[in-house]
């Protein structure tokens, strides 16, 4: 009998762990290929550290080939249709060429992409943050923003510069704007003419507080280090429009700038919806075992999955890094299942509690529920990222101990250019700003 052909889309949380897991799990008896843009996973937590220049980009960039296993071939390219009546994958490669995947089972995880909103002049002049391109040109950014503002006389283009605006106050926009007031404090200290000129970072956003959708004592951990460092925490307030010169906020205001970093959130990646399936908050529905109704041969998970909570009936899990690596592990399980090994099992799980890094030796966290701040969250939240990284542990862990010891390395490496990383990657949304 011909091996079984499995196509997994995407190379995320979801789709790696789901890979890895089947690659061992079938031990050679069917044909397994991982769809995937890069050649590597992206451990998107630490992304943060790589804009400020905490860590080098590598290091979050786990290499596929050398963590997958023997039994999972990667395919380079982007998926752009799925005939699901054919059972094929519709793909572009990397280089503008096109083919085709046929499968007998297919795992959807395709993840997620920039929640563009329709606010006039943001597609223009914000900064997305969602993979290492994005990450790095914001570093540069920055960096560059320092140096004009140390290169010109003129007061008000020199504040302009010096003011650092981030929209969302979720894990990302929080963690950006605490490692962010670190990073720019470095930079000046380099220009003894910027010594006397305030550095403004803002974190804005429409909720009535910072990290809204964790515990309030984790909220108040972070807020209380974010004021410590001068961050202006705005809740209650957005942006109405961004120009080249600044951003216009709904509560009328006008903050002249040249940075508007967008970390508001993300949406389903576009293939689901053009799947033509049923959707919930445009996540793909699936059963509590990961499979589609009607469509047994498909599995969706992560992102792009709405995976009843059996922990909370009649809600679906959160777009978590937790519920995407265990759901891909899962429907790995099941697949394997559906070939004779084991049984398939329903997604059920228990939150282990969550971490958010604020730079420097400050950190919140609540393993098991137990809220945490300062130094032991750090610690915690140390370890929790290395046990969480499938490859790259000494080398990150050594860029960490290097950065408590010397200096970092702040230059502005010039080698990414603003069309390169446009915020657009997703069709405009009609959700509030948040």
């Amino acid at each position: 009998m011909a091996r079984p052909r499995i196509v997994i889309v995407g190379a995320g949380f979801a789709g790696y762990q789901c890979a890895r897991k089947l690659g061992r799990l079938a031990r050679g008896r069917a044909d397994i290929m991982l769809l995937n843009p890069t050649d590597y996973f992206l451990y998107l937590p630490l992304l943060p550290e790589v804009a400020t220049a905490g860590l080098e980009p590598r290091r979050i960039a786990v290499s596929i080939p050398d963590t997958i296993g023997e039994g999972v071939r990667l395919v380079l390219g982007r998926a752009t249709g799925v005939d699901l009546d054919a059972r094929r994958v519709d793909y572009t490669d990397p280089e503008g060429g096109t083919g085709t995947l046929p499968y007998d089972r297919l795992v959807l995880a395709a993840g997620s992409v920039n929640k563009l909103l329709p606010i006039p002049g943001v597609a223009e002049h914000a900064h997305g943050f969602r993979g290492i391109s994005e990450a790095l040109y914001l570093r540069d950014h920055v960096t560059r923003q320092v140096e004009l503002a140390d290169a010109t006389d003129d007061r008000a283009e020199r504040a302009a510069r010096l003011t650092f605006v981030v929209v969302g106050a979720g894990y990302t926009g929080t963690e950006v704007a605490a490692h962010g007031a670190l990073f720019t404090r470095d930079l000046v200290a380099r220009h003894p003419r910027l010594a006397d000129e305030p550095v403004r970072w803002l974190l804005l956003d429409v909720a009535d507080r910072v990290l809204p959708e964790l515990d309030q004592r984790l909220s108040r951990t972070a807020d209380r280090v974010l004021r410590e460092r001068d961050v202006d925490v705005r809740m209650g307030t957005s942006v109405r429009e961004a120009t080249h010169d600044g951003v216009h906020l709904t509560d009328d205001g006008f903050l002249p700038t040249r940075t508007l970093a967008w970390c508001v959130g993300v949406r389903p990646d576009p293939l689901v919806a053009d799947l033509g399936l049923a959707t919930n908050k445009g996540r793909l529905v699936v059963d509590e075992y990961l499979a589609v109704p009607g469509r047994p041969e498909v599995l969706a998970c992560g992102d792009a999955a709405a995976v009843p909570d059996l922990t909370r009936p009649g809600e679906i899990t959160a777009m978590t890094a937790q519920h995407a690596s265990r759901q891909g592990r899962l429907a790995a399980r099941n697949i394997a299942a559906a070939y004779g090994q084991g049984r398939p099992r329903a997604y059920k799980h228990h939150d282990l509690g969550f971490v958010v890094d604020l730079g420097g030796v400050q950190a919140a966290a609540d393993p098991f529920g137990i809220p945490l701040g300062g130094p032991v969250a750090k610690a915690v939240t140390a370890g929790y990222h290395l046990l969480a990284m499938p490859g790259n542990r000494v080398r990150t862990a050594s860029d960490w101990l290097l950065n408590a010891a010397l200096p970092r390395q702040t230059v502005q490496l010039g080698l990414i250019r603003g069309p390169a990383v446009p915020l657009d990657t997703a069709r405009p949304q009609t959700a509030r700003t948040g």
